[in-house]
């Protein structure tokens, strides 16, 4: 026995040891790809698109898995459960302008988007989709729960699956928008929770709710589908998509330039990639270098390019790649910069906005105008209620806005001598120049008059007056009843009556009054 039991522990150990080793040479079947695309738009605004993407080698409704690493365990046992082919969610917090932004990497409407393909497996899709999207209501802090028959729709060809599909009956397909959906930090924080580095590590320590909403438009979106995985495509893995879309306004720190940096968008920078990332790449868009008489200047310089063909378009993007040392150069995080430099000094642009009852609104353009053209200068604006004691005394005659201005040189046609400007005439000496090609000319425009929602002044005044009526009313009342001395008088009496008192009284022995 007591060679026995260090046998037996000797085995023991061994066995344990070869275990061991079996389980760290067997190869993850899960992985994670973190990008980042920082692209200028042609009105001087920056979009930056977040595209988290984590692959799971596993088929969730034939195998029991009871082990998640990184893909979110809520998702995996929600797509088991309800038997999900497809599910697709976003919620967006303003328009894309594609007029002035150009085409987006991935188009959503405004509010809340779901839809869904379901397993052919699914007997009442119906229940399955009022139960999932209640779920997904809880998981994401939305007001999903409100998708009922009255905005669910079954679309025959708009929405095929994105991803494998068995076949297209449109019977196991629902969707539904929320068009009044808003979209807050509440949104924001489960969705980073999803993500296996969350928000400590690699591209998600840009995720800072402040500045995402501090935008003109922002997009968060989950796409989950299987997909093949490999090229034969004899196995079925599945793809969890997080993307997060956000539109930086270049011009409302007043500064007047299209510059911009990391810090300066997120007001963070990027210190390490996330560790169980095994791809990691920060793109800029470069396509517009030496267009529109302005050149691009990327800092730190890329280490490598990409081309490549994206919505018709031809791109070029500087490519950072975070898990290589060389792209730090040595600091401690990553600030990426992008200036524009102006080849002719024609495109200043000066923008501070309004602030309600402090300051109006004020913009200032440097631009060249060619002859015989046409420009149009628009604004984008919120209105505001105004207080009762902010309107005019005149309020249905309008509010003035005020003329803009216009400063130009405008070319001299006629020729002449440089003159003393001491000694001109007064429509001479009020704009002096320095040679006879040009003269300066300030125009101004007409006062805009508009026309605002005007309330209904007399009801206060009706209001008033009633109410001042009636405490009058009342509080005269009441107060004589209070203030008020009351003195009990006896009634006077005739002689006659007196005589004949006393003489009753006479009578009885009491003694006259």
């Amino acid at each position: 026995m007591a060679m026995a039991a260090p046998l037996v522990l000797h085995l023991l150990l061994a066995l344990l040891l070869g275990l061991g080793g079996q389980s760290r040479a067997e190869p993850e079947r899960d992985s994670l790809r973190e990008e980042l695309v920082l692209t200028p738009l042609p009105s001087g605004d920056v979009s930056a698109t977040f595209q988290f993407r984590t692959r799971w080698d596993s088929e969730l409704q034939r195998e029991g898995v009871s082990h998640y690493r990184l893909f979110p365990k809520v998702l995996g046992q929600l797509i088991s459960k309800y038997s999900v082919q497809e599910l697709h969610l976003s919620l967006t917090q303003g328009f894309w302008r594609t007029r002035f932004w150009g085409q987006p990497f991935l188009q959503a409407p405004a509010g809340a988007e779901l839809w869904v393909w379901f397993q052919n497996s699914v007997a009442d899709v119906d229940k399955s989709w009022k139960e999932l999207s209640n779920i997904l209501s809880g998981i994401f802090c939305a007001s999903l729960n409100f998708i009922d028959s009255t905005n669910t729709v079954t679309p025959t060809a708009s929405f095929k699956p994105l991803g494998l599909a068995n076949g297209t009956n449109h019977h196991f397909l629902r969707y539904a928008v929320l068009p009044r959906e808003v979209v807050c930090t509440e949104n924001l924080t489960p969705w980073k929770k999803l993500l296996p580095c969350s928000s400590k590590a690699g591209l998600s320590v840009l995720l800072k709710a402040e500045r995402l909403f501090h935008t003109s438009y922002h997009s968060q979106a989950v796409h989950i589908r299987p997909v093949c995985r490999d090229a034969h495509c004899v196995s079925v893995s599945w793809e969890l998509r997080q993307t997060l879309t956000v539109v930086f306004d270049a011009y409302t720190t007043g500064q007047g330039k299209k510059d911009w940096s990391l810090f300066r968008m997120f007001s963070r920078t990027i210190t390490e990639a996330c560790p169980l990332a095994s791809q990691s790449y920060v793109y800029v868009d470069i396509s517009r270098n030496g267009q529109e008489n302005e050149s691009l200047e990327v800092s730190p310089p890329p280490t490598s390019t990409y081309q490549a063909v994206i919505l018709g378009d031809r791109k070029t993007y500087a490519v950072y790649d975070l898990l290589n040392l060389a792209t730090f150069s040595g600091s401690r995080s990553l600030n990426l910069q992008l200036k524009w430099r102006q080849l002719q000094d024609i495109g200043y642009i000066h923008y501070q906005p309004a602030q309600d009852r402090l300051r109006p609104h004020l913009l200032e353009m440097l631009i060249q105008l060619p002859a015989n053209s046409v420009t149009k200068v628009s604004i984008q604006f919120e209105r505001a209620l105004l207080k009762w004691t902010e309107y005019t005394p005149d309020p249905n005659h309008g509010f003035y806005v005020s003329p803009s201005v216009l400063s130009a040189l405008v070319p001299n046609l006629v020729g002449a001598k440089p003159a003393n400007w001491e000694e001109s005439p007064l429509f001479s000496t009020m704009f002096p120049t320095s040679d006879s090609s040009s003269y300066f000319v300030r125009l101004y425009t007409e006062p805009l008059l508009v026309n605002l929602p005007t309330p209904d002044f007399s009801m206060p005044y009706n209001v008033i007056c009633l109410t001042c009526t009636v405490v009058a009313v009342c509080y005269g009342s009441f107060y004589n009843l209070l203030t008020r001395t009351f003195h009990l008088e006896e009634p006077k009496r005739s002689r006659l009556v007196r005589w004949l008192a006393n003489i009753i009284r006479r009578i009885r022995g009491v003694p006259p009054v």
